[in-house]
């Protein structure tokens, strides 16, 4: 904390930012949300993204500010256009939503595609969903396989009960109750209630 403070001081922008996590989180100082935008405002005006996307976060939250969604897009676009995944997904969610910027369906799927190329799990689950239901894109269900599994196999927990029903209804690839079951599981395990539900259906029938 205290050589982080210091080289805060000095303006080095990945200390201020460090410095805003630990006043937001209460890490070794006392929790202040306005004491982090401080310091996250210093670092987002030297172009630190991450920096950028927590101001942002803070503004969407609330926290330590007056809440405003279009403040929060304004910073989300400036980390996102540094190709920061965290602020491509959150600004593809507020164009699907229309919050903070008019609802475009096509700015909505490209940020959430940039986010999803570079391994952003949350990021590649929205974007099964979107082909899987064929919501702003043409529906595509081996499309929304592809993405399920990406975000399964990093642990999401939604993507992988997702996952889990294609292979149990045989959706985009050929039924195989082995691998439902396998995702099903997973997705259980993370407490997934749905999941949960789903098994104990299985179990029943296979009686």
């Amino acid at each position: 904390m205290e050589w982080s403070r210091k080289a805060a001081e000095q303006g080095n922008a990945k200390a201020q930012y460090s410095l805003g996590v630990m006043y937001s989180k209460g890490h070794g100082v006392e929790q202040s949300y306005q004491k982090a935008v401080k310091w996250y405002q210093q670092a987002a005006k030297q172009g630190y993204a991450r920096a950028e996307y927590s101001l942002g976060w803070m503004y969407y939250k609330g926290h330590g500010v007056e809440q405003d969604d279009w403040k929060a897009v304004e910073w989300y676009r400036r980390a996102a256009e540094q190709g920061y995944a965290k602020a491509q997904y959150s600004l593809g969610t507020k164009y699907i939503k229309g919050h903070g910027v008019e609802q475009d369906d096509e700015k909505a799927v490209e940020w959430c595609r940039r986010a999803a190329e570079q391994g952003y799990a949350p990021a590649q689950y929205i974007l099964g969903d979107m082909y899987f239901e064929g919501n702003r894109v043409k529906q595509d269900y081996r499309k929304a396989m592809k993405w399920y599994r990406k975000a399964a196999e990093q642990g999401h927990a939604s993507a992988q009960f997702a996952l889990g029903m294609m292979y149990h209804k045989g959706q985009g690839v050929e039924l195989d109750d082995r691998e439902a079951i396998k995702w099903l599981h997973k997705a259980a395990e993370q407490g997934q209630s749905e999941a949960k539900y789903i098994l104990k259906i299985i179990d029943t029938e296979g009686r």
